[in-house]
């Protein structure tokens, strides 16, 4: 008789310092699937849920999937949000109750809803209460979690993404999946180790461009291939002030193992320590916005300059509204750019009253705090482009999947193309240019809201990358947002203090 396994996709990455919620349209816009139809939408691309599937098919296993729920980083999930698509999971795991060998979840691992601080660690106390202890639990993790005690001690099985850019997820989702068909035939008995690190995160954000960070997950793929079953380098994530805030390393492994328990307390311990050691050593450069509008104008070479808006990062829940760069870029005069998104829908439907080649004034951006980034700015220029906003991806994370920014129009200011749109996503995929007419090979200069992602696809196309900091919400400087809630000391808030590493069970 087949094994049955309950799966589920619920992952947000929740920035509390953000004035907005994220409600369930939020979850629509992204991606909010049931069953099959989740399958069919996410089994070819790049997901945690293809991974699951692809061990699934091969293993025989009768797939009970609930639901495949993503939304865009943001403010917090609300509790109608939470409860509606927690309850989608729980409803499948009663249901399925009696006849259920094991449940496989796609989660993020910093989800913060309105009611608590950990979203993830209390959806799977929930699934515990439905489920008893015996059946076994896996999920998979983004590799900016912030791992709590609480979702160590409700699930068996934790692995997480080894590489940033994403381009691992079906990967990770495969890698989980078999650790948990393993588990459900009864050749192992998996548990995780945690080790905590007292920092906002690994200081260079968990990049595995850079050779610092590349060698934390080199050294957790060494520790597999000796034995462990997983091992895990969260970077945590800085938009977030809550308890469980900070880096955190997880091994699993089979407690039958008489060594695999000092093994896991080695490993972890060292991997936590090589972050705190490596506290001060960031790879980042940041520049001011006066500094990229002089490179801006000045480049010259054959591929184009790119320019990361890191702090204005839609992807760590950053309103994507910030004006402050493209002011200065205007400001200096910059030809043959783009500037890319823009998310304000009151200035894209706005756009959307006019005719493509029309010339037009519009207010954009700065509606999602001024403090941040700057406020609204009056421009004018020709609409280039007018659209529904629908893509599909192809590059390394977005490839094979449809997406949409809603209500989409494309200005050009006298030489910089500004894409606004209406739903937040952050720049990640060249089809996020292409789709609007706009080819990126062909300009001088990419500005783009995204602090690491647009890597994957877009520094294979560029000449050079310069990442600015241009003081919106995800801003490089931690010490502009007020954290109230997170344990204290903590670097980089606090200096002047040591730190004691003690694996948690």
């Amino acid at each position: 008789m087949p094994f049955t396994v309950l799966t589920a996709e619920f992952m947000h990455e929740s920035n509390t310092f953000s004035r907005y919620r994220t409600d369930l349209p939020q979850f629509k816009v992204d991606a909010l699937h049931y069953g099959d139809q989740a399958i069919r939408a996410r089994r070819n691309a790049n997901t945690e849920l293809a991974g699951f599937m692809d061990v699934a098919e091969l293993a025989g296993w009768n797939v009970v999937h609930a639901v495949s729920a993503h939304a865009v980083p943001g403010g917090r999930v609300t509790q109608a949000a939470y409860d509606h698509i927690a309850g989608v999971i729980l409803e499948a795991a009663r249901s399925s109750r009696g006849r259920l060998d094991g449940v496989l979840l796609g989660l993020h691992g910093s989800m913060v809803p309105d009611f608590c601080d950990d979203g993830e660690g209390y959806l799977l106390g929930l699934l515990r209460e439905e489920l008893g202890a015996e059946i076994p639990i896996a999920v998979t993790l983004d590799l900016h979690a912030m791992v709590s005690e609480d979702m160590v001690r409700d699930a068996q099985i934790l692995v997480s993404y080894k590489t940033y850019p994403h381009v691992d997820m079906r990967e990770i989702g495969a890698h989980a999946a078999r650790i948990l068909d393993r588990t459900i035939r009864g050749e192992i008995a998996p548990r995780t180790l945690r080790a905590h690190v007292p920092m906002l995160d690994e200081a260079n954000s968990g990049r595995t461009d850079v050779p610092e960070t590349l060698a934390l997950y080199d050294r957790c793929r060494e520790a597999e291939s000796e034995g462990l079953l997983a091992v895990s380098v969260n970077a945590a994530f800085t938009g977030a002030d809550v308890s469980c805030v900070g880096p955190t390393v997880l091994a699993t492994f089979d407690s039958r193992d008489p060594y695999a328990n000092a093994t896991a307390s080695r490993v972890t311990e060292e991997l936590a320590d090589r972050i705190w050691q490596g506290r001060t050593k960031k790879r980042n450069v940041f520049i001011g916005v006066d500094e990229a509008a002089a490179e801006a104008l000045d480049w010259g070479g054959d591929k184009p300059l790119v320019i990361a808006d890191y702090a204005d990062n839609p992807g760590a829940g950053s309103y994507g509204d910030s004006t402050a760069l493209l002011k200065g870029l205007l400001d200096a005069g910059v030809k043959g750019a783009v500037f890319a998104p823009m998310i304000d829908a009151e200035a894209a439907a706005e756009l959307h009253r006019h005719r493509q080649g029309e010339a037009v004034t519009v207010t954009i951006g700065g509606k999602g705090d001024p403090n941040f980034g700057g406020g609204p700015l009056t421009v004018t220029g020709v609409l280039a482009m007018l659209s529904d906003g629908a893509y599909v991806g192809d590059g390394p994370i977005q490839g094979g999947l449809s997406h949409s920014f809603g209500p989409t129009a494309v200005i050009d200011l006298d030489g910089i193309e500004v894409l606004v749109v209406s739903e937040a996503q952050q720049i990640v995929d060249l089809q996020q240019l292409r789709a609007f007419g706009i080819e990126p090979t062909a300009r001088r200069v990419l500005v783009l809201k995204s602090m690491q992602h647009f890597r994957a696809a877009f520094e294979p196309i560029a000449g050079r990358v310069i990442v600015c900091d241009a003081g919106a919400l995800a801003t490089p400087r931690a010490e502009r947002r007020p954290y109230t809630d997170t344990p204290r000391p903590l670097w980089p808030l606090d200096k002047d203090f040591e730190r004691t590493l003690i694996p948690s069970p």
